[in-house]
């Protein structure tokens, strides 16, 4: 059996209209509402470990990167993201070469440019790999710069800093020719993943990962996407602050999350091309979809625009996931299991029929799913930095690795993130704390400890007992 992997940078589940929509309202996705049709769509879907990177490492090789031994990367050619924010570690065999190993063609297409930094070798074990580039920072370009003006137009002057400012310059330099739709990544990402299965039609078996960058930040969008959502004319904003959202001026706000949005059903557009190559060349009888996000984005939820590991939120922890069977197996099906990144990896070499090897730590679940019946884990661990959050079925907890800053919510109440009860439920909270270091075999290393310590409480937090 073929199998397709798609990632969706940064799409909020709440976005994929099946699941909801986000706060701001209905986001137009309907080729994603029509997979979601024939698909198994898991409700509690999570990462295993936190920003960009780290989640790809875990996904591609079935490994966790929690507790971050050895990884704390400070490579030439790149910033210092987050613990784990580094290449595949040599030791750690890929999906890709393993699925090569047993008679499978393998392909990646992908604008993820943190994945092809120097050093960087999230391509290992591809037959081909395709790096389609100019996203964000990537120094595709050093020339036309913008004048005052047109960073005026690209960044509001009350988020221009030196940073800030380069940033939009860099990103606006790297898009100067797109003209028409087809120019824009994610169609440019779908589109070449669709000319690679048909120039792959004689491969026996295949393995493609599909990895777009959108709808990650900046939200550059053609502008009739972006007036689906807000009609009314004005400057653009298109980067995330990062910042607290409460005095942020209401026009800015609304235009963001329209750009977001839009963003999302340019996503959606693009790829209904890609299911439609997979009908016309026959794939669809004889192919495993799945589809996911590396994480989430909070665009003024709780008066924050921006994504962090502490305090963490659902918009940015909750992952759409979305399986579609050749054979129909599991469609119309939902399901509430947990499961993590790691177990996708998993699930493709239970499904590809390869044996999964032992140093595979994530279970495959999809029949379980499916029947309804066994749960493979009662819990998910999510690790981002110096910060852990577990969440099971009554409680979300998140914390930093010392102990300090502890945050419980009662997913049973009306509002589960209006109220810290950890003080009022101690027992509980110690004991997810514990369950978040035996994720860690009870082994984190000292520098993340060192991180927890210079990280500030978040507001209205408690403190457990902390690490002695």
């Amino acid at each position: 059996m073929n199998i397709i992997l798609v990632v969706f940078d940064s799409l909020r589940k709440d976005s994929v209209s099946t699941y909801g929509e986000p706060p701001w309202g209905k986001v137009q996705t309907p080729q994603f509402d029509k997979l979601a049709s024939e698909s198994l769509v898991m409700t509690r879907a999570y990462p295993e470990s936190l920003p960009t990177l780290p989640t790809r490492r875990a996904l591609y090789t079935g490994q966790r990167v929690y507790p971050f031994h050895n990884a704390d990367f400070r490579l030439k050619g790149d910033f210092w993201g987050a613990p784990g924010w580094g290449p595949i570690p040599e030791d750690q065999p890929t999906l890709a070469e393993i699925l090569k190993e047993n008679g499978y063609r393998t392909g990646l297409v992908a604008d993820v440019y943190h994945m092809f930094k120097p050093s960087k070798n999230y391509w290992r074990g591809f037959d081909q790999w395709l790096f389609l580039r100019g996203q964000e920072k990537d120094p595709q370009r050093s020339g036309p710069r913008l004048s005052q003006a047109e960073l005026d137009y690209w960044l509001p002057p009350a988020m221009q800093t030196p940073q800030t400012v380069e940033f939009i310059q860099q990103c606006i330099m790297n898009m100067h020719d797109r003209t028409r739709e087809e120019d824009y990544f994610s169609a440019r990402v779908l589109r070449e993943a669709a000319l690679w299965l048909e120039q792959n039609q004689d491969a026996d078996k295949f393995f493609l990962t599909v990895e777009s960058f959108d709808p990650h930040e900046p939200w550059l969008v053609p502008a009739h996407y972006r007036r689906m959502y807000l009609k009314e004319e004005g400057v653009e904003q298109v980067k995330s602050g990062y910042a607290d959202t409460s005095l942020m001026d209401n026009y800015l706000l609304k235009r963001t999350r329209a750009n977001y949005s839009g963003s999302v059903s340019l996503c959606d557009r693009w790829f209904g091309f890609l299911m439609e190559a997979m009908r016309v060349l026959g794939l669809l009888e004889n192919t495993l979809l799945i589809f996911t996000s590396d994480h989430g984005h909070s665009i003024g939820d709780d008066n924050y625009m921006g994504k962090r590991g502490y305090p963490s939120r659902p918009e940015v922890f909750d992952i759409p996931l979305m399986i579609r069977h050749p054979q129909g197996i599991g469609a119309g099906i939902r399901s509430d299991m947990f499961v993590q990144h790691f177990d996708i990896s998993a699930e493709i070499l239970h499904s590809a029929g390869v044996a999964i090897p032992g140093v595979i730590q994530g279970k495959p679940f999809f029949d379980f799913a499916v029947q309804g019946g066994k749960t493979i884990r009662d819990h998910a661990t999510v690790a981002w930095g110096s910060a852990i959050t577990v969440i099971n079925d009554r409680w979300w907890f998140n914390c930093k690795l010392d102990g300090k800053g502890a945050l419980l919510y009662d997913l049973n109440a009306k509002q589960p993130f209006s109220k810290n009860v950890a003080d009022d439920n101690l027992s509980v909270a110690n004991a997810l704390f514990e369950t978040a270091l035996a994720d860690g075999d009870h082994n984190i290393p000292e520098w993340i400890y060192n991180l927890a310590k210079e990280q500030k409480d978040a507001p209205g937090c408690s403190d457990l007992a902390a690490r002695k």
